[in-house]
């Protein structure tokens, strides 16, 4: 018989997480250690010093790996961290970069205060239309950036024309998946040469621990970013590495679960008079639903709508909710809802990344669907 790949539900209890030897404990141990004894100098077990690896750490990195069919992982104290070690690697001073139009206000600030300061030329476009990043395209230009689906607005971006485009110029693209997840889609296998993710949203999944992930088949890049993860030193703890294994253990079972209350939520808010539009991918009005349906396995747990009432009304609905939490972040088991105007998407504000002021961003949960629509209805009909 023909041996075949393990399925993702699979790889995600099993990949990097070999019973202890010593012990036989079905889950491994959370090690600790800061330093390795060496039997003699420079001989040692494959770590000699928590910063540059930690075992914890490398069961989390090959589990992650394997889930997005990458041959290095590497994974650091946040998702944004994570973003710097690849833009890092992949840009110098000089270079072009190319963000897509909707992007989370975070990579935005770390892009035009953190690295456009430093030389890094960048421009935004819309990921959606080649015909847009042709216009913006220079010479210099060595990376195209994107989210899909994005954060707020949820557009989808075909990853495989603009992996072909990006590639026949010469250059590199990156995608954050962290609303996807590696369970609904799977970038380097579409044509990407790298995916980030905030391990803190879904792989995490329950609001406890903050980290990030970057993952890339090329050799030559694999060891730029390990000499950077190792240099710079933003490497989560053992024990935040370990919470982050633990949630992916039940990632494909909570992303059904988020993509069907998802779904049912887009659909209620679809037809309720108090709701302008509802941005999310499943809809079948939605502008990338098919390309979604088609690079997707589902259409995940984020719905964005915008409020009929203008900001002011926005603002009170997201006060109004009570199962739904008003808070920043996304992806655990519990709803949240936030104003990203004025929250998530703030440092973008006065810039081309500015979100409309009537844009309310849900993250939806676990929670029973009833429960939910019935806390969205009566905060819209207040």
């Amino acid at each position: 018989m023909t041996a075949r790949e393990p399925g993702f539900e699979t790889l995600a209890i099993h990949a990097g997480q070999d019973p202890d030897p010593s012990t036989g404990s079905v889950v491994p141990p959370v090690h600790l250690s800061t330093t390795y004894r060496q039997t003699a100098v420079g001989q040692h077990q494959g770590f000699e010093y928590s910063r540059s690896g930690n075992p914890t750490r490398r069961s989390l990195e090959v589990q992650l790996a394997q889930l997005e069919h990458a041959a290095s992982g590497f994974a650091f104290a946040s998702g944004l961290a994570a973003e710097d070690a690849l833009l890092r690697a992949l840009v110098s001073p000089g270079d072009h970069l190319l963000l897509n139009t909707d992007a989370y206000g975070g990579t935005f600030r770390l892009v035009d205060k953190v690295h456009a300061p430093g030389g890094l030329a960048y421009d935004i476009a819309d990921a959606t239309d080649l015909g847009a990043l042709e216009e913006s395209w220079r010479d210099n230009t060595k990376v195209v950036w994107l989210e899909t689906p994005s954060n707020p607005l949820l557009a989808v971006v075909d990853i495989r024309a603009v992996a072909d485009f990006t590639h026949a110029k010469g250059a590199r693209l990156v995608v954050d998946n962290t609303f996807a997840t590696p369970y609904l889609q799977r970038p380097l296998l579409l044509g990407a040469d790298a995916v980030v993710h905030s391990t803190t949203k879904y792989l995490g999944g329950h609001s406890d621990v903050v980290g990030g992930f970057a993952a890339v088949n090329d050799p030559d890049l694999a060891e730029r970013i390990a000499f950077l993860q190792n240099s710079t030193g933003a490497v989560p703890s053992p024990l935040d590495c370990y919470l982050v294994q633990r949630g992916v253990k039940t990632l494909a079972v909570r992303m059904d679960r988020h993509c069907r209350n998802a779904a049912a939520i887009a659909a209620f808010l679809d037809q309720h008079p108090m709701v302008a539009q509802v941005l999310y991918p499943g809809l079948p009005r939605h502008r990338g639903h098919e390309i979604a349906r088609l690079q997707m396995r589902g259409f995940g747990g984020m719905v964005s709508f915008l409020h009929r009432g203008g900001e002011a009304a926005a603002v009170e609905l997201v006060r109004r909710t009570k199962i739904f939490i008003l808070a920043e972040s996304l992806g655990a088991v519990e709803s949240l809802i936030e104003h990203p105007a004025r929250m998530t998407h703030a440092s973008a504000a006065e810039s081309r990344l500015a979100v409309s002021p009537h844009l309310v961003r849900l993250s939806v949960g676990l929670e029973l669907v009833d429960d939910l629509i019935a806390d969205l209805d009566q905060a819209l009909d207040a």
